[in-house]
C-alpha cells in the first residue's frame, strides 16, 4: 500500500493543531517557524523568539518585510498587537526559568527515550551552532521536535542512542515528522498518528526500532 509524506506546510499544520490556547511557544530556526502560519483561529498563542521578542505573528506578506523586525533565524516576522521587544538576557531568563510552555525545534537525531542532538554533527570542520537550543530544550515545559523522519540517505533520524553531540537528555516529548507523530517515553517510542497508507510494520522497519501502538 502506498503512502504520501506530509509536506512542510502540512507538517507545520499538524504541529499547530496540538498547541493549546494560551500557550507561550518558541519556534526554532528552520521548519518550526512555519508553525506560526498555521495556528488555529480563535485561540491565543504567544510566540517567543530568543533574540528578545514576545507576541510574534505570521510571516509578513511578500513586499511587506521589515528587516529591523526579525526572529532568531534572521527571518522577517510580524508583531501582533501587544507584542514587545526586550533584552536578550531577559529572553534567556524566560527560557531558563520555565516560562515557556512549548518549544518546537529541529534535530539531527532524537533517541527513542527523548535525548536530543540538534547543534552539531561532530564532523571535522563543521560549524557548531548551538544558539539557545540547550536552554530551550531543558527550560521549556514541553520540547517537541519537527523534522523529516529520514536523512537524504534514507537513515532514520530517530535512533536507539544518539551518535551526535547531545543538546539535552530525555527532554523531547514528541517527534512530529513527515511520516508519523511519535511520543518519546522512558520505555521507548509510542505512536500518536501516521500518514494514511503507512503500515505499522513498515514504520518500524524504517526506524529500525519498535513502536508501541
Amino acid at each position: 500500500m502506498s503512502y504520501t509524506r506530509r509536506t512542510k506546510d502540512e507538517l507545520a499544520r499538524r504541529v499547530a493543531q496540538d498547541i493549546h490556547d494560551g500557550a507561550y511557544v518558541n519556534l526554532g530556526i528552520g521548519q518550526p517557524t512555519l508553525v506560526a502560519n498555521h495556528l488555529p483561529a480563535g485561540i491565543e498563542v504567544v510566540l517567543h523568539s530568543e533574540n528578545g521578542i514576545l507576541g510574534m505573528g505570521p510571516a509578513p506578506a511578500a513586499g511587506e518585510e521589515d528587516y529591523d523586525l526579525i526572529n532568531a533565524g534572521k527571518q522577517p516576522v510580524t508583531l501582533l498587537p501587544g507584542g514587545v521587544y526586550f533584552h536578550h538576557a531577559d529572553s534567556f531568563a524566560m527560557m531558563r526559568g520555565g516560562h515557556l510552555d512549548i518549544c518546537v525545534l529541529g534535530a539531527f537525531q532524537v533517541s527513542a527515550t527523548g535525548d536530543l542532538a540538534n547543534w552539531s554533527t561532530g564532523e571535522a570542520g563543521s560549524i557548531p551552532a548551538v544558539g539557545g537550543a540547550m536552554d530551550l530544550a531543558i527550560g521549556a515545559k514541553q520540547t517537541w521536535v519537527m523534522m523529516d523522519l529520514l536523512t537524504k540517505q534514507g537513515a532514520s533520524k530517530v535512533v536507539a542512542n544518539c551518535s551526535y553531540p547531545l543538546t539535552g537528555i530525555g527532554c523531547v516529548k514528541r517527534i512530529y515528522s513527515d511520516l508519523a507523530t511519535l511520543a518519546c517515553t522512558p520505555q521507548g517510542l509510542q505512536l500518536i498518528d501516521k500518514v494514511d497508507g503507512l503500515e505499522h510494520a513498515e514504520l518500524e522497519r524504517l526506524l529500525g526500532l519498535p513502536v508501541a501502538a
